[in-house]
């Protein structure tokens, strides 16, 4: 097991630097308000993750990428909520406000009392349908035969959330500096911009299920 352990890691680390929507939305919420807000977003994702893990460990993770109806549901849901981000980023950028206020809570990134931002990371995750088949896909692969299926997928499922968690730790870190890098209006507003394009493609994208 350590050995598989260990290519594990080593495939969790390659698969959280990759950017994605996850990275996007703490791209944009960081540069907006800085580390902390960046950091809330990524415990959200780690939440997520968690949440994941758990249905996964039980085989619930399974079912729902088993039952076309389920996981097209999830699909539309995480798209509509991608391009809800997006369009939020957008109107803000055109505003000048870097916050970006629309969101699902309806709370937008005052989301600076904290609460928002994780749950936009929770709720971003969550309706990820990829990460379902991350969870169902990759970790039997790393179950040699002969052990516990259910204690070797729990490991799995733990190390994967902890490299995450320590990831996004040090992202956030880096948006922070990258955020008084960027301190001028018209920079976040660009940025603000091009996030929310971004997000809205990687909703298009998830929609379609490339």
């Amino acid at each position: 097991m350590p050995r598989e352990l260990l290519a594990f890691a080593g495939v969790v680390v390659v698969m959280a630097v990759l950017p994605g929507p996850d990275m996007a939305l703490a791209v944009r919420n960081g540069v907006a308000a800085g580390p902390r807000a960046a950091l809330l977003t990524g415990l959200g994702f780690v939440s997520g993750l968690l949440v994941w893990a758990v249905a996964t460990v039980l085989g619930l993770a399974a079912l729902v990428a088993a039952e076309p109806g389920a996981f097209k549901a999830v699909q539309v849901a995480g798209a509509l909520y991608l391009a809800w981000l997006g369009f939020g980023s957008l109107a803000g950028a055109v505003r000048g406000d870097a916050t970006g206020r629309l969101s699902l809570a309806g709370q937008g990134a005052e989301p600076a009392r904290g609460g928002g931002y994780l749950r936009q990371g929770l709720v971003s995750n969550l309706l990820n349908p990829k990460i379902a088949l991350l969870f169902i896909t990759l970790l039997p692969q790393f179950v040699a035969s002969g052990e516990p299926r259910t204690r070797t997928t729990a490991e799995l499922a733990a190390t994967l959330v902890a490299i995450s968690l320590l990831w996004w730790v040090i992202f956030a870190l880096a948006v922070g500096s990258l955020s008084r890098a960027l301190s001028r209006p018209a920079v976040r507003r660009s940025v603000e911009a091009l996030v929310g394009v971004v997000l809205i493609a990687l909703a298009v994208r998830v929609a379609v299920g490339v």
